[in-house]
Protein backbone atom coordinates (compact mmCIF):
# COMPACT_ATOMS: atom_id res chain seq x y z
CA UNK A 1 0.00 0.00 0.00
CA UNK A 2 1.56 3.34 -0.98
CA UNK A 3 0.11 7.09 -1.40
CA UNK A 4 -0.62 7.85 -4.99
CA UNK A 5 1.37 10.54 -6.78
CA UNK A 6 0.15 12.60 -9.84
CA UNK A 7 1.74 10.00 -11.58
CA UNK A 8 -0.82 7.81 -10.70
CA UNK A 9 -3.69 9.81 -11.77
CA UNK A 10 -4.82 8.14 -15.16
CA UNK A 11 -4.84 4.95 -13.45
CA UNK A 12 -6.66 5.89 -10.53
CA UNK A 13 -9.16 7.92 -12.62
CA UNK A 14 -9.84 3.95 -14.16
CA UNK A 15 -9.85 2.53 -10.81
CA UNK A 16 -13.15 4.93 -10.18
CA UNK A 17 -14.16 4.20 -13.39
CA UNK A 18 -14.65 0.53 -12.71
CA UNK A 19 -18.04 2.23 -11.24
CA UNK A 20 -18.85 5.95 -12.08
CA UNK A 21 -21.98 6.15 -10.16
CA UNK A 22 -20.55 4.93 -6.95
CA UNK A 23 -16.99 6.58 -7.62
CA UNK A 24 -17.52 10.05 -8.73
CA UNK A 25 -16.76 11.93 -5.77
CA UNK A 26 -13.06 10.37 -5.75
CA UNK A 27 -12.73 10.62 -9.22
CA UNK A 28 -14.25 14.33 -8.90
CA UNK A 29 -11.04 15.04 -6.69
CA UNK A 30 -8.69 13.39 -8.53
CA UNK A 31 -9.31 15.81 -11.73
CA UNK A 32 -9.74 18.66 -9.52
CA UNK A 33 -5.82 18.17 -8.79
CA UNK A 34 -5.93 16.74 -5.60
CA UNK A 35 -2.70 14.56 -5.87
CA UNK A 36 -0.85 17.30 -6.80
CA UNK A 37 -1.87 20.04 -4.13
CA UNK A 38 -2.72 17.40 -1.28
CA UNK A 39 -0.29 14.68 -1.19
CA UNK A 40 -0.96 11.39 0.90
CA UNK A 41 -4.44 12.37 0.28
CA UNK A 42 -5.61 8.72 -1.92
CA UNK A 43 -4.17 5.58 -0.74
CA UNK A 44 -3.82 2.55 -3.21
CA UNK A 45 -3.16 -1.05 -2.77
CA UNK A 46 -1.16 -2.27 -5.53
CA UNK A 47 -2.35 -5.55 -7.45
CA UNK A 48 0.53 -6.22 -10.27
CA UNK A 49 -1.37 -8.44 -11.94
CA UNK A 50 -4.12 -6.06 -12.79
CA UNK A 51 -3.58 -3.78 -15.83
CA UNK A 52 -4.46 -0.73 -13.96
CA UNK A 53 -1.76 -1.47 -11.26
CA UNK A 54 -4.26 -0.68 -8.64
CA UNK A 55 -6.96 -3.30 -6.54
CA UNK A 56 -8.15 -0.93 -4.18
CA UNK A 57 -8.03 3.63 -3.34
CA UNK A 58 -8.88 4.68 -0.55
CA UNK A 59 -9.55 8.85 -0.50
CA UNK A 60 -8.32 10.29 3.23
CA UNK A 61 -9.21 13.65 3.50
CA UNK A 62 -11.86 15.11 5.80
CA UNK A 63 -14.28 12.32 4.70
CA UNK A 64 -12.85 8.78 4.42
CA UNK A 65 -14.18 7.46 0.83
CA UNK A 66 -13.26 3.84 -0.23
CA UNK A 67 -12.90 2.63 -3.57
CA UNK A 68 -13.14 -0.96 -4.20
CA UNK A 69 -11.80 -2.33 -0.70
CA UNK A 70 -12.62 -5.35 -0.68
CA UNK A 71 -12.15 -8.21 2.25
CA UNK A 72 -8.64 -8.54 1.42
CA UNK A 73 -7.35 -5.03 1.49
CA UNK A 74 -9.71 -3.65 4.09
CA UNK A 75 -7.02 -4.83 7.17
CA UNK A 76 -4.40 -3.07 5.58
CA UNK A 77 -6.71 -0.06 4.88
CA UNK A 78 -7.79 0.21 8.32
CA UNK A 79 -4.52 -0.40 10.01
CA UNK A 80 -2.94 2.64 8.24
CA UNK A 81 -6.13 4.48 9.56
CA UNK A 82 -5.64 3.14 13.06
CA UNK A 83 -2.41 5.01 13.35
CA UNK A 84 -3.98 8.28 13.32
CA UNK A 85 -6.55 9.62 15.67
CA UNK A 86 -9.87 9.99 14.48
CA UNK A 87 -10.08 13.05 12.35
CA UNK A 88 -12.04 12.80 9.30
CA UNK A 89 -16.23 14.13 10.11
CA UNK A 90 -17.64 10.63 8.09
CA UNK A 91 -16.92 7.77 5.94
CA UNK A 92 -19.11 7.32 3.53
CA UNK A 93 -19.38 4.90 -0.27
CA UNK A 94 -20.60 1.57 -1.49
CA UNK A 95 -21.79 0.17 1.74
CA UNK A 96 -20.48 -2.91 1.72
CA UNK A 97 -16.90 -1.54 1.24
CA UNK A 98 -17.68 1.39 4.39
CA UNK A 99 -19.64 -1.35 6.82
CA UNK A 100 -16.10 -3.83 6.26
CA UNK A 101 -13.68 -0.64 6.91
CA UNK A 102 -15.62 0.43 10.26
CA UNK A 103 -16.14 -2.70 11.56
CA UNK A 104 -12.33 -2.97 11.64
CA UNK A 105 -12.07 0.62 12.55
CA UNK A 106 -14.86 1.00 15.52
CA UNK A 107 -12.19 -0.55 18.46
CA UNK A 108 -9.97 2.62 17.80
CA UNK A 109 -11.91 5.28 16.18
CA UNK A 110 -14.98 4.73 19.12
CA UNK A 111 -18.52 5.40 18.88
CA UNK A 112 -19.91 6.94 15.74
CA UNK A 113 -22.89 9.93 15.75
CA UNK A 114 -24.45 8.06 13.65
CA UNK A 115 -24.63 4.91 11.35
CA UNK A 116 -26.83 5.26 7.79
CA UNK A 117 -26.15 1.65 6.81
CA UNK A 118 -28.37 2.03 3.86
CA UNK A 119 -28.47 4.41 1.15
CA UNK A 120 -29.81 3.60 -2.05
CA UNK A 121 -27.84 5.09 -4.95
CA UNK A 122 -29.72 6.10 -7.81
CA UNK A 123 -29.51 7.82 -10.96
CA UNK A 124 -30.74 8.50 -14.36
CA UNK A 125 -29.86 9.54 -17.99
CA UNK A 126 -33.46 10.20 -19.51
CA UNK A 127 -34.35 14.23 -18.73
CA UNK A 128 -37.57 14.31 -17.23
CA UNK A 129 -38.90 16.45 -19.88
CA UNK A 130 -38.71 13.52 -22.20
CA UNK A 131 -40.78 11.67 -19.58
CA UNK A 132 -43.63 13.96 -19.44
CA UNK A 133 -43.16 15.59 -16.11
CA UNK A 134 -43.88 19.43 -15.87
CA UNK A 135 -40.41 21.23 -14.94
CA UNK A 136 -40.74 24.26 -12.15
CA UNK A 137 -39.46 26.70 -14.32
CA UNK A 138 -37.92 29.08 -11.95
CA UNK A 139 -35.54 26.67 -10.66
CA UNK A 140 -32.33 28.18 -12.07
CA UNK A 141 -28.50 28.76 -10.69
CA UNK A 142 -27.84 30.69 -7.58
CA UNK A 143 -26.20 34.14 -8.19
CA UNK A 144 -22.63 35.32 -6.92
CA UNK A 145 -24.22 37.84 -5.36
CA UNK A 146 -27.22 35.42 -3.89
CA UNK A 147 -24.99 33.50 -0.93
CA UNK A 148 -26.01 35.33 2.07
CA UNK A 149 -29.80 33.95 0.77
CA UNK A 150 -28.44 30.44 0.03
CA UNK A 151 -26.08 30.12 3.33
CA UNK A 152 -29.82 29.78 5.81
CA UNK A 153 -30.71 27.18 3.23
CA UNK A 154 -27.69 25.57 3.31
CA UNK A 155 -27.43 25.41 7.02
CA UNK A 156 -30.74 23.79 7.33
CA UNK A 157 -30.54 21.06 5.00
CA UNK A 158 -27.03 20.11 6.51
CA UNK A 159 -28.53 20.47 10.05
CA UNK A 160 -31.83 18.44 9.30
CA UNK A 161 -29.18 15.87 7.80
CA UNK A 162 -26.49 15.58 9.87
CA UNK A 163 -28.12 16.52 13.15
CA UNK A 164 -26.00 19.66 14.09
CA UNK A 165 -25.63 22.75 12.37
CA UNK A 166 -22.25 23.50 9.75
CA UNK A 167 -20.85 25.67 11.72
CA UNK A 168 -20.26 27.44 15.50
CA UNK A 169 -19.96 31.26 16.05
CA UNK A 170 -18.51 32.86 12.84
CA UNK A 171 -20.09 31.46 9.68
CA UNK A 172 -16.95 32.75 7.16
CA UNK A 173 -15.49 29.53 6.49
CA UNK A 174 -19.18 27.45 5.72
CA UNK A 175 -19.94 30.78 3.37
CA UNK A 176 -16.95 30.51 1.26
CA UNK A 177 -17.89 27.01 0.99
CA UNK A 178 -21.08 27.74 -0.06
CA UNK A 179 -20.01 30.63 -2.52
CA UNK A 180 -17.52 27.96 -4.05
CA UNK A 181 -19.91 26.00 -5.30
CA UNK A 182 -22.06 28.82 -6.79
CA UNK A 183 -19.59 30.48 -8.31
CA UNK A 184 -18.70 27.19 -10.06
CA UNK A 185 -22.35 27.43 -11.22
CA UNK A 186 -23.40 23.95 -8.94
CA UNK A 187 -26.14 25.36 -6.76
CA UNK A 188 -29.30 25.53 -8.35
CA UNK A 189 -31.92 27.60 -6.37
CA UNK A 190 -35.80 28.65 -6.15
CA UNK A 191 -36.48 31.64 -4.63
CA UNK A 192 -39.63 33.65 -3.12
CA UNK A 193 -39.61 37.05 -2.28
CA UNK A 194 -36.01 37.00 -0.73
CA UNK A 195 -35.89 33.47 0.79
CA UNK A 196 -34.91 30.29 -0.98
CA UNK A 197 -37.25 28.09 -0.54
CA UNK A 198 -35.55 25.29 -2.69
CA UNK A 199 -31.65 24.33 -2.95
CA UNK A 200 -29.57 21.49 -4.81
CA UNK A 201 -25.83 21.10 -5.45
CA UNK A 202 -24.03 19.49 -7.87
CA UNK A 203 -21.28 17.96 -5.87
CA UNK A 204 -19.08 16.28 -8.02
CA UNK A 205 -18.76 15.87 -11.67
CA UNK A 206 -16.56 13.12 -13.34
CA UNK A 207 -16.62 9.70 -15.70
CA UNK A 208 -19.80 11.16 -17.16
CA UNK A 209 -21.65 11.34 -14.24
CA UNK A 210 -22.95 14.36 -11.86
CA UNK A 211 -23.63 13.77 -8.16
CA UNK A 212 -26.07 15.72 -7.04
CA UNK A 213 -26.11 16.59 -3.30
CA UNK A 214 -28.20 19.32 -0.39
CA UNK A 215 -31.18 18.92 -1.28
CA UNK A 216 -33.55 21.08 0.53
CA UNK A 217 -37.20 22.15 0.23
CA UNK A 218 -38.43 24.81 3.00
CA UNK A 219 -40.85 22.59 5.76
CA UNK A 220 -43.16 25.03 4.96
CA UNK A 221 -43.70 23.64 1.00
CA UNK A 222 -43.45 20.17 1.96
CA UNK A 223 -46.42 17.99 1.31
CA UNK A 224 -47.38 20.57 -1.74
CA UNK A 225 -46.22 18.50 -4.44
CA UNK A 226 -43.21 20.80 -5.05
CA UNK A 227 -40.29 18.86 -4.76
CA UNK A 228 -41.13 16.81 -8.09
CA UNK A 229 -41.20 19.77 -10.31
CA UNK A 230 -37.94 21.59 -8.57
CA UNK A 231 -36.27 18.05 -8.72
CA UNK A 232 -37.35 17.61 -12.52
CA UNK A 233 -36.06 21.02 -13.08
CA UNK A 234 -32.55 20.75 -11.42
CA UNK A 235 -32.29 16.81 -13.23
CA UNK A 236 -33.20 18.52 -16.78
CA UNK A 237 -30.15 21.51 -16.20
CA UNK A 238 -27.48 18.76 -14.92
CA UNK A 239 -27.98 16.31 -17.70
CA UNK A 240 -27.91 19.66 -19.90
CA UNK A 241 -25.16 21.35 -18.34
CA UNK A 242 -22.99 18.92 -16.61
CA UNK A 243 -23.10 15.57 -17.49
CA UNK A 244 -24.67 12.62 -18.96
CA UNK A 245 -25.73 11.12 -16.30
CA UNK A 246 -27.23 12.24 -12.58
CA UNK A 247 -26.81 10.14 -9.46
CA UNK A 248 -27.33 11.10 -5.90
CA UNK A 249 -27.75 8.83 -2.69
CA UNK A 250 -30.63 9.36 -0.05
CA UNK A 251 -31.41 7.59 3.36
CA UNK A 252 -33.38 4.24 3.28
CA UNK A 253 -36.00 5.88 5.67
CA UNK A 254 -36.61 9.48 4.12
CA UNK A 255 -39.73 7.54 1.79
CA UNK A 256 -40.75 11.13 0.73
CA UNK A 257 -37.74 11.77 -1.14
CA UNK A 258 -36.93 8.39 -2.34
CA UNK A 259 -40.69 8.88 -4.01
CA UNK A 260 -39.71 11.97 -5.56
CA UNK A 261 -36.24 10.54 -7.04
CA UNK A 262 -38.32 7.75 -8.50
CA UNK A 263 -41.21 9.69 -9.81
CA UNK A 264 -38.67 11.92 -11.73
CA UNK A 265 -37.24 8.74 -13.30
CA UNK A 266 -34.57 7.85 -10.68
CA UNK A 267 -33.73 4.01 -10.42
CA UNK A 268 -31.69 2.08 -7.83
CA UNK A 269 -28.21 1.37 -8.76
CA UNK A 270 -26.41 0.13 -5.76
CA UNK A 271 -26.47 1.15 -2.30
CA UNK A 272 -24.23 3.34 -0.37
CA UNK A 273 -23.70 3.88 3.49
CA UNK A 274 -22.78 6.88 5.41
CA UNK A 275 -20.80 6.49 9.22
CA UNK A 276 -21.49 9.74 10.94
CA UNK A 277 -18.21 10.64 13.36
Amino acid sequence: MQALTPADEDAAIAVCARRPDAHVFVASRIQEGALRTTPGCLLGYADREDPLGWRSLLWTGANVVPVDVGPDTAPDFAQRLRRRSRWASSLFGPADDVLRLWTLLTPSWGAPRAVRGSQPLMSTTVPPSELGLALEERVRLARPAEVDAVVPAAAAMFTEEIGYPPYVGSVTSYRRSVAALIEQGRTYVLSEGPDVVFKADVGSVALGTAQIQGVWLAPHLRGRRRAVPAMAAVVEAVLRDHAPRASLYVNDFNAAARATYARIGMREVGEFATILL
